[in-house]
């Protein structure tokens, strides 16, 4: 007999746990079902809602701008009242832990490859990195952290025009390290002070300080005690200290996830994990159950409507090999030209068509066929899965995935509930 739930979300990345919360809201019954750990470890931790258009950048105001975007956009199929109640959600999700829900004008954020990133929301930790507050910055970066180098990115953003003085200073790790070590590991050091870590960390940097009013570092100010670290860093230091954002394993991107997860305990909403949904069972165009493969076993996971939550090609939700994309558990219609150097430009950061790979979504995020009709009547996606937004060029992809989450769940919701 099949495990039945009011909602049945596929996905556990911010799309499917955007749905899941939204659905609860609703008074339904919830499931979310996720194979992997989410690719929110791989992530900034930042929340893009709409930073360029065209590849230009930045946007200041993304909800201004929604108009301008192509038919068929996500943000055009929910409309900007549904990215403010994915907003909504996701800020009473993680609570005080990020900021920018005080305007709806995007931030400046500096990143470790000496860039600025418009961006919705950030981690208090960042705040008082933003380029728009104009003080003396020092950003520090660790020797043998390849990941970031500080006196680079300094270079960058000073020659990109930042209204501040910027330099940038490479210390020792105040405890010693193999090469191959996680982020986690330095992290964790400051979190316990290990080895008196965060004093001598405090007299490295003090060499280096000379006059700047804030301080830099790459995100890995502490795993579980951020916020006591960075305080102490500033009262000794005498200056306002931040985190900048840094490529994987992401520590804001995992906490981020935790904040998320335990949202998700809180609201009541099932979590099965560690295997993968790989088919469906229907009948007249509704969905009866989505079957999961559980050691060779096929377990049904039933439910009265459905939200594929999935991702796009990085996240595994659209698969494709030389001769065409697919949607790999329902079977949902992907356009794509048929020949497949079609598929890409030329340049590198060109408007590439796969880029907008996904399935097409009718008025109400239900994935329609290549005639036009719905797949299925109790099926709605959400997140990367569907098409229409170059989410990585348009630095769109969490507002996506909040917007059509927020929507798509609550939909579900409502129509399981009624």
């Amino acid at each position: 007999m099949a495990i039945r739930e009011d909602v049945l979300v596929v996905g556990g990345g911010i799309a499917g746990v955007t749905a899941a919360l939204a659905a609860a809201e609703s008074g339904a019954q919830v499931r979310l079902l996720s194979h992997k750990k989410s690719t929110l470890r791989q992530a900034s931790g930042l929340i893009d809602v709409l930073g360029a258009i065209g590849g230009v950048a930045p946007i200041a105001d993304p909800f201004a701008a929604v108009d301008d975007l192509p038919d068929g956009h996500p943000y055009r199929v929910v409309g900007a009242d549904a990215i403010r109640d994915g907003l909504d959600l996701f800020d009473g999700a993680v609570g005080d832990a990020y900021a920018g829900a005080h305007t709806d004008r995007n931030a400046l954020v500096l990143t470790h490859g000496g860039t600025i990133k418009p961006t919705a929301r950030y981690p208090k930790s960042v705040a008082p990195g933003l380029a728009s507050v104009e003080k003396r910055t020092l950003l520090v970066g660790f020797a043998g952290l390849t990941d970031f180098d500080a006196p680079t990115a300094a270079a960058h953003l000073g020659a990109a025009g930042v209204p501040f003085d910027i330099d940038g200073a490479t210390v020792p790790f105040p405890v010693e390290f193999r090469d191959d070590a996680l982020t986690t590991r330095f992290a964790k050091a400051l979190d316990g002070d290990e080895s008196n870590a965060r004093t001598r960390l405090v007299e490295a940097v003090a060499e280096e300080l000379d006059g700047h009013e804030r301080v830099g570092f790459p995100a890995m100010l502490g795993d579980q005690n951020e916020s006591t670290v960075r305080a102490e860093l500033e009262d000794r230091l005498g200056a306002a200290v931040f985190e900048i954002p840094t490529g994987p394993p992401s520590l804001l991107g995992l906490r981020l996830e935790d904040l998320l997860y335990d949202a998700l305990d809180e609201a009541g909403v099932r979590i099965s994990s560690g295997n993968p949904a790989v088919s469906y069972e229907a009948s007249d165009r509704r969905i009866d159950a989505v079957l999961v493969d559980q050691r060779g076993r096929e377990v049904p996971y039933g439910a009265e409507e459905f939200v594929l939550a999935t991702g796009g090609l990085v996240g595994k939700g659209i698969d494709s090999d030389r001769e065409s994309v697919t949607e790999p558990i329902f079977g949902c219609h992907i356009p794509h030209p048929a020949d497949r150097y079609e598929w890409s430009e030329r340049e590198a950061f060109g408007a590439h068509a796969f880029a907008r790979f996904g399935v097409v979504p009718d008025g109400d995020l239900r994935p329609v066929d290549e005639s036009g009709g719905n797949e299925f009547e109790n099926l709605r996606a959400a997140g990367g899965v569907l098409g229409g937004a170059d989410t990585a060029r348009e630095k769109s992809a969490a507002g996506v995935s909040l917007a059509t989450g927020a929507y798509a769940g609550r939909r579900a919701g409502e129509e399981a509930t009624q």
